[in-house]
């Protein structure tokens, strides 16, 4: 199933991706750092969308208290967290 979740803190508007049977593919972020974002989408295709939300939860951006991944974090959590 494909989710959309508007960013909050971050350079990044939009995060886009699909969750099935658990498995996170087809991030794709909506501005923030080009190269960076293109990077983490194509580490975590094809695994497993709670691992990832693991890994990346907490994760900051210099003075910030959240980044691009963290965002992508939460916005899994909730992804999960709506298909129960």
């Amino acid at each position: 199933m494909e989710y959309t979740y508007r960013t909050t803190g971050v350079c990044a508007r939009e995060i886009s991706f699909n969750i099935d049977n658990g498995v996170i593919s087809s991030v794709r972020f909506m501005g923030g750092c080009n190269g960076n974002l293109k990077a983490i989408s194509k580490l975590v295709e094809g695994k497993d969308a709670k691992e990832i939300a693991g890994i990346l939860k907490g994760n900051t951006c210099g003075m910030k208290q959240t980044s691009c991944a963290d965002q992508l974090a939460i916005a899994i959590e909730k992804a999960l967290s709506n298909q129960n």
